[in-house]
């Protein structure tokens, strides 16, 4: 559905990158109030600075994967992109694993 709903809405705002940003803007507005209503407290920036950068890599798939999904699904339908991403998830499951990247154990 969400493929779909994504890039109904890019060709009606014109470019899929706006529903890329309006899907964004709509999922913080979403999980919005369940941080409210769960209480959770504010995060310690500071620490995750730290961090290493690919830490911070999560909200640029995330751009990368409703982009991707507003421009293929339409063109290959939405059983060959499921396929697709379920296959690329797989092998970087399996590389994430073998070398053990992210944190995950080998």
């Amino acid at each position: 559905m969400q493929a779909g709903a994504n890039a109904a809405l890019g060709r009606a705002l014109g470019h899929p990158l706006w529903a890329t940003l309006i899907s964004l803007a709509v999922s913080v507005l979403a999980i919005l109030p369940v941080m409210l209503a769960q209480r959770v407290p504010a995060p310690q920036l500071a620490l995750a600075a730290k961090g290493p950068l690919w830490w911070w890599i999560g909200g640029v798939l995330g751009v990368f994967y409703i982009s991707s999904a507003l421009i293929l699904a339409p063109k290959l339908g939405i059983s060959n992109f499921i396929a697709a991403v379920v296959a690329g998830q797989m092998v970087a499951s399996l590389l994430l694993d073998h070398f053990a990247l992210a944190g995950f154990a080998a």
